[in-house]
Order: C-alpha cells, then sequence, then structure tokens
C-alpha cells in the first residue's frame, strides 16, 4: 500500500512558516476539509502534537484522543533516538542507525526498556482506562507536530494498526521528503503542509515560536477539549 501524498506547493522548502502550533493545526484542518463532520476521529501524539491535533479536531467537529508512543532514545542525547514504541507495546528499531552508531545489544535492551517505562506512564496519564474507539468502523487521522525521521509515526502507525485501525490517515505540518516516502507505504493518506529537503532538518524550524510542551499541559488540553466537545 502507498498512500496519497497532500501538501501545499508554496510552501515547500520553506522555514518559519507557522506562527506556532496552534496555527499550524489550522492550516493542517483547512488541508482536511474533507473530514470535517465524518465518523473520524483525530489522535493527536503527545506532547507536542496534541495542540495541533486540537485545532485539527476543533475545527472539523471530530473527537480527540491521544496515540502515545516514544523514541528509543540514544543513550547521549535526549532527543535524537534509534526506533520508537507505541502504546500498545510494539517496538521499531532503525538497523541502520544500530550499526552507524554502534550500539550493543544491551544499549538496545536498556534505553528500549526505559522508553517503554515511559509510554506506560504517559498512556495511563493520558487515555486512564478509557476504552478505544471501534476504529475498524472509524477512520483515524493521525496527527504529530512534523516528521523529523518518522520513527515515532511510524510505530504511531503500526500501533493503530494493531488495534483495530483499517482506515490510517497522517497529518503533519512539516516534515522531511525521504521520512514522509518511508511513512507514505503504510497509511491511506498523508498531509503535510510545508515539505523539506536537505541534509539538515529540524521540525522546529517551520516555526516561528516553537518551545517543549509540558505533558501536564497537554493533558488539560486533551482533557478540555473533551469535556466541551
Amino acid at each position: 500500500m502507498t498512500g496519497q501524498l497532500y501538501d501545499i506547493s508554496q510552501l515547500r522548502e520553506q522555514t518559519g512558516v507557522f506562527a506556532d502550533r496552534r496555527e499550524a493545526g489550522r492550516v493542517l484542518a483547512a488541508m482536511l476539509q474533507e473530514w470535517q463532520g465524518t465518523s473520524a476521529v483525530v489522535l493527536g501524539i503527545p506532547s507536542g502534537g496534541i495542540p495541533v491535533a486540537l485545532e485539527v479536531a476543533g475545527a472539523l467537529d471530530l473527537p480527540l484522543d491521544a496515540a502515545v508512543v516514544s523514541k528509543i532514545l540514544l543513550p547521549w542525547n535526549t532527543e535524537a533516538g534509534f526506533g520508537a514504541v507505541g502504546f500498545d507495546g510494539s517496538v521499531w528499531i532503525n538497523d541502520e542507525f544500530v550499526r552507524y552508531y554502534h550500539l550493543d545489544r544491551k544499549v538496545i535492551q536498556e534505553q528500549t526498556r526505559e522508553a517503554l517505562a515511559k509510554v506506560q506512564r504517559r498512556v495511563r496519564l493520558f487515555r486512564d482506562d478509557r476504552p478505544w474507539p471501534d476504529l475498524k468502523q472509524q477512520p483515524v487521522i493521525l496527527v504529530d507536530d512534523g516528521i523529523a525521521a518518522g520513527s515515532t509515526l511510524r510505530v504511531a502507525v503500526e500501533a493503530v494498526r494493531n488495534i483495530g485501525g483499517r482506515r490510517i490517515i497522517a497529518a503533519v505540518p512539516t516534515a522531511h521528503r525521504e521520512s514522509l516516502d518511508r511513512i507514505l507505504e503504510n497509511v491511506d493518506a498523508l498531509y503535510c503542509a510545508n515539505i523539506r529537503s536537505g541534509p539538515q532538518f529540524a521540525v522546529a524550524a517551520a516555526y516561528r515560536h516553537w518551545d517543549d510542551v509540558d505533558e501536564n499541559d497537554a493533558v488539560r488540553m486533551l482533557v478540555s477539549f473533551q469535556k466541551t466537545g
């Protein structure tokens, strides 16, 4: 399967195109207008994807929930990873990165265990014991604030499929072109407003204002939306 890619041609290779995550979500929502008022459900990837997803769900009059995933981090770096784990316990390891960084089995196991513990904690924080909707019947719009290497979104797609998701649409404000190609193999459609290429890529470069989203703030956003939605 190779999904259809939708982007905004005027924004290709541009930086600083969004004021913040909220504006980026509104741009995505405009691209996703065909889904307004349908049976779809929006799943935001915490923490940075939640404010983007909130704008998408609000504009399209769709329910919002969280799809918790985490990078498996390199032991010497708090941002870069060599794989990811999903809310269902699924694990993906980037073998190319393992070889490049000369990671041994012990390091891989320790870092994976740490990532799994983080995901389990965040699942309790973001979802508690809420049952999942019937994703066999409802299309899923999976939202994050951007794609660099693509490991977290890749695992999120796999986890959603594992709990019954049949039709998955990925939606991100910005992404690296090469990473998009790999995600497209596993989704029905991918919406990305700002596609960039080249050896140097940072999700943050698409935003004029960028900061880390505190997980407790993200939980409050989600709960507030669900109460008023």
